[in-house]
């Protein structure tokens, strides 16, 4: 079984992330943020991952710092849990809707950190939450998980549905790329491996 723990801690933040890939959808998330435990819970239940994450940050200052440091440290998870990525389909894309709001994630196991993001939130905040933080989280992901990552809001009113639709939308790509194809256990890639 693919699995992995990882902790990170800094002068800012403190984060534990457990993750497993062929999980069945159940998440432990307490972040300190109640709107990213709500996303991730998406991701977990979307992707039928399994997911435990603990942070605690200066959240004093704001919230960036945790947000983006559980996003760095679930990528740096996924990486581990990994692997060589032998026999991993590679590419995921989902779309997936909520009322008003639409969006669609295709993601790249290629071993390259991009990040392309297009969403015009149509609120600064959701609750507490700085609508921000949601390019952060996945930035953060992106560069320590090294996946190239296609994020686009295509319509939207309500800006808790644009993310929610995001989150959703990026734990079922996600699980689409990491399927293994049981009779072809080779890196999918003309290199003969996915570059970090």
């Amino acid at each position: 079984m693919r699995r992995s723990e990882v902790k990170r801690k800094t002068n800012e933040t403190s984060v534990e992330v457990a993750f497993v890939v062929e999980g069945s959808g159940h998440a432990q998330i307490s972040s300190g943020v109640p709107f990213l435990d709500h996303m991730l819970e998406q991701v977990a239940r979307h992707g039928l991952f399994d997911l435990s994450v603990k942070a605690e940050g200066d959240r004093q200052v704001d919230d960036h710092h945790t947000v983006e440091d559980v996003g760095i440290t679930l990528g740096q998870a996924l990486a581990l849990a990994l692997g060589e990525k032998k026999g991993v389909q590679r590419f995921g894309s989902a779309y997936v809707p909520l009322d008003e709001a639409l969006s669609r994630v295709v993601v790249d196991l290629s071993g390259r950190p991009m990040l392309v993001f297009h969403c015009r939130f149509t609120a600064e905040r959701i609750g507490s939450f700085d609508t921000q933080l949601v390019r952060e989280f996945f930035q953060g992901f992106v560069n320590h998980a090294a996946v190239t990552l296609h994020v686009d809001n295509l319509r939207g009113e309500n800006a808790h549905h644009q993310a929610e639709t995001i989150f959703k939308a990026f734990g079922r790509a996600l699980r689409m790329a990491v399927a293994l194809e049981p009779a072809v256990m080779e890196t999918p890639s003309t290199k003969g491996r996915l570059v970090g």
